[in-house]
């Protein structure tokens, strides 16, 4: 029902999620960004405790290989899941259990995981990840945008997507990008309209809570 790549910028440091799905609001259950930290999917038969719970061992030190390996030892219900990691290194991290839905597959690859279920083609996170790395040198959001828009066109999910979002943490504590499409005969192409409004007005929001007096105004009555 979900494909996903979770990607690090070897220049910026920044790190990000982008996922669709054909259930409805896939993003708040299953993209999961720590800035400085790294980046996490889960995924089939979601358990949203578990990609916090990734970055959270990534947090005390662990790489993602050594953090994947214990939250599969330690979680319950495991087999059930579908589960991604990258960290601030770019070192990454895959797992599938042995109940993950439909044609499942993974891709791994410089600087991105990537991983989907019910998926139209097991090809699909091979070619997100091609997309991913092709776009070196472009923004973190365009890379993970263009993965987005090679999973669909390698096939997607074998049924309809409803459901995308883009997620991007930075150098501050909260996502500096976090957009949505909740319900959508286009998600994808939503989240990718949603993305070109946002892009240049990310770092402004960023200034504004750290510098007020410097930052940029839109000139908008009660204007964030």
């Amino acid at each position: 029902m979900t494909f996903s790549l979770a990607g690090r910028c070897e220049r910026t440091g920044k790190l990000g999620v982008v996922i669709a799905s054909s259930s409805p609001a896939v993003a708040a259950r299953c993209a999961h960004a720590r800035a400085g930290i790294g980046a996490a999917c889960t995924q089939n038969i979601t358990d949203p405790r578990l990609g916090p719970a990734l970055l959270g061992h990534l947090d005390r030190g662990l790489t993602a290989r050594t953090a994947m390996t214990r939250l599969v030892r330690e979680a319950g219900n495991i087999d059930f899941r579908q589960l991604t990691v990258i960290d601030a290194n770019g070192d990454s991290a895959v797992h599938s259990g042995a109940n993950v839905l439909g044609t499942h597959a993974s891709a791994q690859g410089i600087d991105a995981v990537a991983a989907g279920n019910l998926l139209a083609d097991e090809r699909v996170p091979a070619d997100m990840v091609h997309a991913f790395e092709n776009g070196s040198a472009a923004e973190l959001g365009d890379r993970l945008i263009a993965a987005l828009q090679a999973g669909l066109a390698a096939g997607g999910e074998s049924g309809p997507v409803h459901s995308a979002g883009l997620l991007i943490a930075g150098e501050v504590e909260w996502a500096e990008t976090d957009l949505r499409v909740d319900w959508s005969d286009d998600p994808i192409g939503q989240l990718a309209s949603l993305w070109r409004l946002w892009r240049p007005q990310a770092a402004d929001y960023v200034r504004r809570a750290l510098n007020p007096s410097e930052a940029p105004s839109y000139g908008v009555p009660g204007d964030q």
